[in-house]
């Protein structure tokens, strides 16, 4: 369960000049929808934000975010993928901030559905993602077909966390949610329906995991669910790279 403290939020890992928040949650918000996870990096003072979220969010975010650092300080906001539960509120953050909006060049002429009318703001990342033009090393990896076809994951170095979108991500039963995994055998069976069915196949999930698998990790944080910490980073791992999805499974999706 999350506790009333964690509801505002949960600073992960913090440094001199570098934090990482987990901005919190609202189980009555969650009521219906997609429950989803809002991040904040705040280095040297300036903001990134990673998948902050739909329009029915907004407020709640905004609030959270509200209380690490003001909003004009914030200098960029970084979506993995397109789906409406991570980036239908991009008109309202663009409204309330000056930041640079990074996200698949495969999703930029489906942003005007958002209600976006001035694109100069927005970059679109090419294929093979690189590192991101910010004051440390933040890098944007290749996630494609896990599930979207133009997804990024995202690694700061600096808190040593991979910012994984929908990988990795669970479903909840109602108020079962929790921050931290710290039982991984009991966590699978909330993550392992929703990887079968959004994730492309098995093929695509080995290439993911080769990319990251070597990379120090303290965190692994999905968009969905709970936060794997080090302890739990390499089991995850292992059994993602052995799972079968998607395309794998056709037989038993299409029976005829």
């Amino acid at each position: 369960m999350v506790s009333k403290e964690e509801l505002n939020g949960k600073v992960l890992s913090e440094s001199d000049q570098h934090k990482l928040i987990w901005l919190g949650t609202d189980e009555q918000e969650n009521e219906g929808v997609v429950q989803t996870n809002q991040y904040l990096i705040i280095h040297k003072g300036k903001g990134i934000l990673l998948d902050p979220g739909g329009v029915h969010l907004f407020a709640r975010v905004v609030s959270a975010v509200s209380r690490y650092i003001p909003l004009e300080s914030i200098e960029h906001i970084l979506f993995s993928h397109q789906d409406p539960d991570v980036s239908s509120g991009i008109a309202l953050w663009m409204g309330v901030t000056k930041a640079k909006i990074y996200i698949s060049n495969l999703w930029l002429r489906f942003l005007p559905h958002f209600g976006i009318v001035d694109n100069s703001r927005i970059i679109g990342i090419e294929g093979l993602g690189g590192k991101l033009p910010v004051e440390f090393h933040l890098q944007c990896i290749p996630a494609h077909f896990l599930h979207s076809t133009g997804n990024y994951s995202f690694y700061d170095q600096e808190s040593r966390t991979l910012f994984s979108g929908d990988i990795g991500a669970a479903v909840f039963p109602k108020g079962g949610q929790y921050v931290l995994v710290t039982d991984f055998d009991s966590h699978m069976k909330y993550m392992i329906d929703f990887h079968r069915r959004y994730m492309g196949s098995n093929k695509v999930l080995k290439k993911w995991v080769q990319s990251v698998y070597n990379l120090p990790l303290h965190y692994i944080a999905p968009q969905h669910g709970a936060i794997f910490p080090e302890a739990q980073t390499k089991r995850f791992l292992d059994w993602l790279q052995n799972l079968e999805c998607g395309i794998d499974l056709l037989d038993t999706i299409y029976k005829q």
